[in-house]
């Protein structure tokens, strides 16, 4: 199991609280709130570069979207009510449909991992077929990786 600390050299952070309803009955964060403070994470990034988040998960007037077609999560340590986190999203792979993003949770003064995840966003036509990235995100995240 690689809990690495090491940072990734392009990132967005940004602060996490956990909140009482995003935690279990054991008093820790459940699993699917992981996947919230991911989403959180994306559009916090899209907005780091320049690009209003609900312009590209769903553009009606362009006709394309921006689902997430994968996302995965590994935990590593407790997290409970009341915590602070820092998130670190980043870049882990472009290709000419889709984009994996990087999640990785610290608590918010330390450097140990607390739990890492990704997700894969493609980008769809009208029909719901895979189409090249949005020209704008390509632009921007070529200025963002450089």
């Amino acid at each position: 199991m690689d809990i690495s600390t090491e940072r990734p050299k392009s990132v967005v952070e940004m602060p996490v609280i956990i909140r009482f309803g995003d935690t279990d009955p054991y008093g820790v964060v459940y699993f699917a709130s992981y996947f919230r403070y991911c989403h959180h994470g994306i559009e916090e990034f899209l907005r780091q570069l320049g690009l209003p988040p609900h312009e590209l998960f769903r553009n009606q007037e362009e006709g394309f979207g921006l689902p997430i077609a994968g996302a995965a999560c590994d935990f590593y340590r407790p997290v409970k009510y009341g915590d602070e986190l820092r998130l670190l999203v980043s870049v882990e792979k472009i290709k000419e449909k889709a984009l994996t993003l990087g999640f990785r949770f610290y608590y918010k003064d330390q450097a140990e991992l607390v739990a890492k995840g990704q997700a894969t966003l493609v980008a769809i036509d009208r029909t719901w077929k895979s189409r090249p990235l949005p020209a704008k995100l390509q632009e921007a995240l070529d200025g963002f990786l450089k």
